[in-house]
């Protein structure tokens, strides 16, 4: 038996793990192990390497899950510890990660943001790799859903998530992908309460067309969570600094899933400065 210590984990994974009866093994791979509850809810275990992430738990590098869960383990949570077959994780000490960006500082900072939107097209444009079953469709889908969140316009947006959701290959399909980006955006260009009620449905409405993991992925979205990943672009936005590292950082997500979805939150910005642009005075 192997123990080892949890280093972070997001409010959500100590409600799952207070409030889970039955887990069990959803993907094992070798930086990170994807379990699921009775409810369909997941919880993510990943190594430092990959960081927190609104359902993470976060533990040491050294640890190589597809070795330690070749076999099919059992998964039990006792107290305060985690226990999948040989591997022990106690989370009693894990630092506590708030996974949700400061919407309302980085809205009152939109034009600015707004400003350096030729550096993100830029790089979207290099790192773009959408794959070929969603691209083939995508276009008008992408474009109306961009459009409908830059002019906060639920209905269409949600027929449009609805087309989009579960679109593509993966685990986190590429449209799903596409989504979150997009929804990224969208807390960014509208005031919180306006923000909030789009992210909420939209994700809620595409989770019930997708997988347990996009699912997830989507629904924290909508509850206003990101990634560590978009923390650190979000706070090179604030600060005014390079930007070229953290979109690096996304595009490499999967195979194409940064990609996608960078090029969802791109996507939203363009059609909000188009507006702006359109509404201007002649």
């Amino acid at each position: 038996m192997e123990s080892i210590r949890t280093i972070s984990l997001a409010p959500l994974v100590r409600d799952w793990l207070a409030d889970t009866r039955q887990p069990r093994i959803l993907h094992v791979f070798e930086d990170a192990c994807n379990l699921v509850n009775e409810n369909g809810d997941v919880l993510s275990i990943v190594r430092q390497k990959i960081g927190e992430g609104p359902f993470n738990l976060v533990v040491p590098e050294n640890v190589l899950f597809s070795k330690h869960l070749a076999s099919e383990p059992s998964v039990s949570i006792r107290g305060d510890e985690l226990i999948l077959g040989e591997l022990t994780i106690s989370f009693a000490y894990a630092k506590t990660w708030n996974p949700q960006p400061e919407w309302e500082v980085l809205q009152k900072k939109k034009e600015t943001i707004l400003a350096r939107l030729d550096e993100l097209q830029i790089a979207n444009d290099r790192g773009h790799s959408f794959d070929t079953n969603f691209i083939t469709i995508q276009s008008p889908l992408s474009n109306s859903l961009t459009a409908s969140l830059a002019y906060a316009d639920l209905p269409s947006a949600l027929t449009a998530a609805k087309k989009l959701a579960g679109l593509g290959m993966g685990l986190t399909p590429s449209g799903d992908d596409f989504l979150m980006g997009a929804i990224h955006a969208a807390w960014i260009l509208h005031p919180v309460e306006t923000a909030g009620h789009l992210a909420k449905e939209i994700a809620e409405t595409a989770a019930a067309l997708t997988t347990s993991l996009s699912a997830a992925w989507l629904r924290s979205a909508g509850r206003g969570e990101a990634g560590i990943l978009w923390h650190e672009l979000f706070n090179s936005l604030l600060l005014n600094a390079d930007v070229k590292l953290p979109i690096t950082s996304i595009l490499s997500i999967g195979e194409t899933s940064g990609a996608d979805a960078f090029a969802g939150f791109v996507g939203v910005l363009t059609s909000f400065k188009e507006r702006i642009i359109n509404q201007c005075p002649s």
